[in-house]
């Protein structure tokens, strides 16, 4: 599932893109992805809409659009949910199998793809208001992060899930944060000593940070077109099979030794996700 960097190289990438570009028709194909907003509804609104702007919160994609009619703008909202794509192709492009909506941009149309149809297009932006503060931004101090965390009795790993915590950290950045951290994914939040919480606030941004600057270097592939496109939201193409997960230090990695210390790297379920780490680095506390 893709998460913050992914998401925000994803932005980065649509953004100079679709600037200015006005909807000329609107194609559902998906209803479902819509949900709570019904296909008139967003017709209604996009059509002869023009895209200013499109920003990241956490996880979704939030495009400003103005009215065909004043001044007024609106926002949309988009998630990729576990296998979504969001790209734009040519005009007389063939229109993807799994394709849940397309805009019609002139020369160029928008597509957003959903295999599994987990994501989100709709004007509801409600999920916005639930999310905690963003990694880089301001709010997510330590004295934060100590506070929201020592509340908290599920183990850390788990409790770095929790969008309302922090937003955009998923499974594979939860597990790379906690060990760059040195610290046991079981251990519970409140546990945390203050040297602990600091050093794993620095390592979520330092990880997340890395992953960004990665993914802006990759050739991207958003339409999935290239054969052996592995990662769907960094389009792996060409020459670079298997170029991300070597950048991964424990996350699906699990057996392989561990870079620092050279322990087999170990899997654990926790709230029916996986969870990767070094059961030497990261040794400690776990109730």
């Amino acid at each position: 599932m893709p998460e913050l960097p992914e998401v925000e190289v994803l932005v980065r990438h649509l953004a100079p893109m679709l600037e200015g570009k006005t909807i000329r028709g609107v194609q559902v194909r998906r209803e479902r992805v819509l949900r709570p907003t019904t296909e008139a509804g967003l017709k209604r609104e996009l059509r002869g809409a023009k895209f200013v702007g499109v920003i990241r919160r956490g996880k979704f994609l939030l495009f400003t659009l103005r009215r065909s009619t004043g001044r007024s703008t609106f926002t949309l909202l988009g998630h990729l949910g576990m296998t979504g794509r969001m790209f734009l192709q040519p005009v007389n492009a063939p229109v993807a199998k799994h394709a849940a909506v397309f805009l019609a941009l002139g020369k160029l149309d928008f597509v957003f793809e959903d295999t599994r149809y987990f994501g989100r297009f709709t004007l509801d932006t409600g999920p916005i208001k639930l999310l905690g503060p963003e990694p880089f931004g301001d709010e997510f101090t330590p004295g934060y992060f100590a506070e929201a965390l020592r509340r908290s009795a599920q183990p850390i790993k788990v409790k770095l899930l929790d969008q309302s915590l922090v937003a955009g950290v998923g499974n594979i950045y939860a597990s790379e944060a906690l060990f760059d951290a040195r610290i046991s994914p079981r251990i519970s939040a409140r546990r945390l000593t203050r040297e602990q919480i600091e050093r794993l606030r620095r390592s979520i941004r330092n990880v997340l940070s890395a992953a960004i600057v990665f993914g802006s270097t990759v050739p991207l592939d958003w339409s999935g077109a290239s054969r052996g496109d592995g990662l769907f939201y960094y389009g792996q193409y060409g020459g670079v099979p298997g170029v991300y997960e070597e950048r991964l230090q424990v996350y699906d990695r699990a057996g392989h030794p561990c870079p620092r210390c050279g322990a087999s790297i170990k899997r654990i379920v926790q709230a029916a996700r996986s969870t990767f780490f070094c059961p030497r680095c990261q040794c400690g506390g776990s109730g």
